[in-house]
């Protein structure tokens, strides 16, 4: 190529200067053209002539896809070190779509399945037509719809439809066994929708040698890939259900609010620890390369991006004595509607909370019936779903803190509290108890003792009352200081608000009085009646097990307000904890709780000393209303039975204490619906505290069970 650069330059001539260096750039730039394409062509020529073969076997090889690697799921723990859930690996068996041929694809399915069945292990089976001996089979009620879905004219028969599948996906087998299996496979994948990088899952929990099988003869089957998962598994079936709550697949409403950090086959917290926490215990998922050839076959496997595994949840909670009071709750509830104290009444159902009364700690909390967590895992069947459901005791409620009840003569120490300390009664105070309170000529409500013995107490101080359970006295007592007192002390001791304790559903419950009243009865007016019920735990008052804990708690305390919870830490996989501050404002937020202001009251140390030993006399004198249960305890116990009237002719039966009596270390409280008696659930009580201070099980005369339930109605 002839370059002419023959001018003349005159510097003076600015046109033909410009003029010569366009032209020198033009011809530079077409030079460098001519240079680009001689080497594009000898670099294709190479790719394509010289190593062609070479370079296409690797294309054939480099199908890369991405799989998740599921983060395991981190573990719940008890305040010992007992794992009470966690996470096992399991082998998943899915499947791509590949660039094999029909006949290669049917083939490389019935190996799969053969495979599978030789291990016994169980995949999924959706084509609903059935191949009985001699017959071929389809559920009537999903007949005509399935056929529509399906485009079958609407007399087709079963086998005719079996034999279009047959055609439609051009299976050569003669065995209509072995035909039906690669059918069901191609209608899944079919339905499910799979390509080359969405892949269809097949069989769940396959075993190790399954998955030896699978990977020393990959070249049989197109387009697998074994998928190791975490699993859910409570290692302690129905312990501390309620608290741990379980997992199961996200829902297509849940999955629609997590898209971003989740995918739609993800195992979500449902209920409980597992829900409440389910951000901690998921974890951050990883991310493996496969690089597969386009028959199916893998080459190669790496991880991309490491999976974090989700931290682990401490709980307040001792696994053994969580054991011990789930078995004495439920042997309870069996004593007493087989009629184990003399009378039986139709008791299916309860809850007991066990607080350390100076950290509100929650040391056991049981709900009775309780259900198996590992129901849901992989999804609940409908048998099992249905009995949970359809059963009247409700064992999926977590009556500890989803439900409320009247709390009965179990809420007196509220009332003596607020008496003493406004000064309508002092510790010298006595009220003559005549069986029935007259002052009031349209409510002139009795005292237990007159209903059964036609009689009254007599003169009783405050501590005597309690001990006594006497009715009359707290009449008198709220009379003379009004409603609204009493529901400024109750709102102290934590009745009628939520505790806060880390679990979805707790209820709020409610104190009876002015507001309440003007809520559930139509605007009616208070009257001198509401006050005196009210006074004895009735009319409205209605509470959770776990607030009660909180209120015996707090007078066992010395009356220092405390916060229940039941996790102990978070301890994240990078070895780090989460603050309490850290965890309380997250759990605040997940279950939208509200802190609360309440009056500060510094209660006399005096009154509330009368009122602790009422109740040690409830316990430890012969005529308190549960010395028979602890009689021949060795460790001295402040407590207060109650029975509480309910809707349906049912009364509730309570038992609330504390020991040790002279340095409180736990509150206890137990409640059993439609329990009759709260002496009888003070048995709960006395084994629980026998396994916390480490004492045998205190054996109660087989007569002394059986006593009168007259003297114990309160």
């Amino acid at each position: 190529m002839k370059l002419n650069l023959k001018l003349k330059f005159n510097f003076k001539n600015k046109h033909v200067v410009r003029k010569a260096n366009i032209n020198l750039r033009f011809n530079l730039l077409t030079v460098l053209i001519y240079i680009v394409g001689i080497i594009l062509i000898a670099q294709l020529f190479n790719l394509q002539i010289v190593h062609g073969a070479e370079y296409r076997e690797q294309s054939n090889t480099r199908l890369t896809r991405e799989s998740t690697l599921e983060a395991a799921r981190g573990a719940i723990l008890d305040r010992t070190g007992n794992y009470l859930v966690t996470s096992k690996m399991e082998f998943s068996l899915e499947m791509y779509k590949t660039k094999v041929d029909t006949e290669t694809l049917n083939t490389s399915i019935l190996n799969m399945i053969q495979v599978l069945e030789k291990y016994e292990c169980k995949y999924y089976d959706v084509f609903p037509i059935k191949i009985e001996p001699f017959e071929f089979k389809i559920a009537e009620d999903t007949l005509a719809a399935w056929k529509k879905t399906n485009k079958l004219d609407e007399n087709i028969s079963a086998e005719e439809a079996f034999y279009k599948f047959k055609d439609k996906y051009k299976i050569q087998n003669e065995n209509i066994d072995e035909v039906r299996k690669i059918i069901n496979i191609r209608y899944l994948i079919a339905q499910k929708g799979y390509s080359s990088t969405k892949s269809v899952t097949i069989s769940e929990e396959i075993p190790r040698e399954a998955v030896s099988e699978f990977s020393e003869s990959s070249e049989k089957f197109s387009g697998i890939n074994i998928v190791v998962q975490p699993v859910r598994e409570y290692t302690s079936g129905t312990l501390a259900s309620h608290i741990l709550g379980y997992a199961g697949r996200i829902s297509s409403e849940e999955y629609e609010k997590r898209k971003n950090y989740y995918n739609n086959d993800d195992i979500i917290g449902k209920t409980g620890i597992e829900y409440v926490f389910e951000e901690y215990l998921k974890g951050k998922d990883g991310t493996k390369q496969i690089d597969m050839a386009v028959d199916g076959t893998t080459t190669a496997e790496y991880v991309s991006k490491e999976a974090i595994a989700g931290s682990d949840i401490v709980l307040t909670i001792d696994a053994n004595l969580q054991k011990v009071t789930e078995n004495a709750l439920a042997s309870n509830i069996e004593k007493i509607s087989t009629g184990g104290f003399g009378r039986s009444y139709d008791a299916k159902a309860g809850a007991c909370v066990v607080m350390n009364v100076n950290t509100g700690e929650i040391l056991a909390m049981a709900s009775y019936p309780d259900y198996n967590p590992a129901d849901f895992v992989g999804g609940i069947s409908n048998s099992a779903w249905n009995n949970y459901i359809n059963n009247p005791a409700k064992p999926l409620v977590d009556k500890a803190i989803q439900n409320s009840y009247s709390p009965g003569s179990t809420y007196k120490m509220v009332t003596a509290i607020a008496g003493l300390e406004s000064g309508v009664i002092n510790l010298k105070t006595l009220i003559n108890d005549t069986g029935v309170y007259t002052k009031y000529r349209d409510y002139q409500p009795r005292c237990w003792v007159y209903t059964d013995y036609h009689t009254g107490h007599g003169y009783l101080n405050v501590s005597q009352a309690i001990e006594k359970s006497c009715n009359y006295f707290f009449y008198e007592t709220s009379d003379r200081m009004g409603i609204d007192t009493l529901v400024k002390f109750a709102k102290y001791f934590g009745l009628g608000s939520k505790t806060g304790v880390e679990l979805q559903g707790e209820t709020q419950g409610v104190v009876s009085g002015r507001e309440a009243k003007a809520k559930l009865h139509n605007g009616e007016p208070w009257s001198a009646g509401d006050t005196l019920q009210s006074a004895i735990g009735q009319y409205d008052n209605e509470y959770s097990p776990v607030q009660m804990a909180r209120y015996i708690s707090i007078l066992a305390n010395g009356g220092n307000r405390i916060s229940p919870t039941i996790v102990k830490t978070i301890r994240n996989s990078d070895g780090s904890e989460a603050s309490r501050e850290e965890i309380k404002k997250f759990v605040n937020s997940k279950l939208d709780i509200k802190e609360e202001n309440v009056e500060d009251i510094q209660i006399n140390r005096e009154n509330l000393n009368a009122v602790l030993e009422g109740m040690k006399s409830v316990t430890s004198d012969s005529g308190g209303t549960a010395y028979v249960r602890f009689k021949d305890f060795n460790i001295s116990v402040g407590g207060k039975t109650g029975s509480a009237e309910a809707p349906g002719n049912k009364v509730h039966a309570w038992f609330v204490g504390f020991a040790p009596f002279e340095n409180p270390e736990i509150a206890i409280v137990v409640m059993v619906e439609n329990g009759g008696h709260g002496n009888y659930t003070a048995e709960v009580v006395r084994d629980i505290m026998s396994e916390y201070f480490g004492m045998n099980t205190q054996n109660i005369d087989e007569d002394m069970s059986a006593v009168p339930y007259v003297e114990f109605i309160r």
